[in-house]
């Protein structure tokens, strides 16, 4: 069976909304995982019909928050990372269905001069043992906002930007250590020289129109799932947000 994947940090829901969401959203995907929703269930005054929503809101009012839609109803869905942890962020989601294990991520920034990098590394190692948990079980699709540009490829001006938040050795490693548990990165596989592919873009004015970007979101898939996979596609002309959607067709 072919599933089409989306994901899309909107940078506040209900402002994407407002902006055009559904014109993307309603192209048909089975799923569909957001981050930065920046908004609880109660405050919504829309839905989609068809799909199923779980959602993961921050206690922060107007922070953080991930959501996925979903036609197909999940086996069982799990919030967060760590039952015992105490900082709820509205971070992560994981859906089980009968094949695979779905995960909609939003990964903490490290912030200006790095303010957050020590809570962001400890953060990387408690999310890798979640998936490779899941990955023991059955195949697992990870997609959202990873907040890393992993290689130099993946951002307009690299070496401008070392040491800084999102392109830091410290977030790249952990990066290249969730890849290394046992994950493959599916735009990457498919099209490992391609330049200038990215997904968010600065809101200062004309570096979206001249592609000053980084790419930090992404479909992350076991690698058991390799020979699945048939598509994986950015979508840069789609407006609504500083990052633009990207999306995943996997046979499975």
């Amino acid at each position: 069976m072919i599933y089409n994947f989306a994901s899309w940090n909107v940078n506040g829901l209900r402002a994407c909304i407002k902006k055009g969401f559904a014109d993307f959203f309603l192209r048909g995907f089975d799923i569909f995982a957001v981050q930065e929703t920046k908004m609880q269930r109660n405050q919504s005054d829309f839905s989609f019909e068809g799909y199923n929503e779980y959602w993961n809101s921050a206690d922060k009012k107007g922070y953080s928050g991930t959501l996925i839609y979903c036609k197909d109803k999940p086996l069982q869905c799990e919030n967060g990372l760590d039952k015992n942890d105490n900082i709820n962020e509205g971070r992560v989601i994981t859906l089980s269905f009968e094949k695979f294990f779905f995960v909609n991520v939003y990964s903490p920034n490290s912030q200006h001069e790095l303010a957050r990098l020590n809570y962001r590394m400890s953060w990387e190692d408690s999310f890798r043992e979640h998936t490779e948990r899941l990955a023991k079980q059955k195949p697992v699709i990870i997609c959202g906002d990873f907040n890393v540009a992993h290689n130099e490829i993946d951002l307009k001006n690299p070496k401008a930007n070392i040491n800084n938040a999102g392109f830091t050795l410290q977030e790249r490693e952990k990066f290249s250590a969730l890849l290394k548990a046992g994950f493959f990165d599916s735009f990457r596989r498919l099209y490992p020289n391609r330049t200038e592919a990215y997904t968010w873009w600065s809101y200062m004015p004309g570096l979206r129109e001249r592609n000053v970007g980084w790419r930090i979101d992404y479909f992350l898939l076991s690698e058991n799932l390799s020979s699945n996979i048939k598509e994986a596609k950015i979508f840069p002309d789609v407006y609504g947000s500083d990052h633009c959607p990207i999306s995943l067709t996997v046979d499975l």
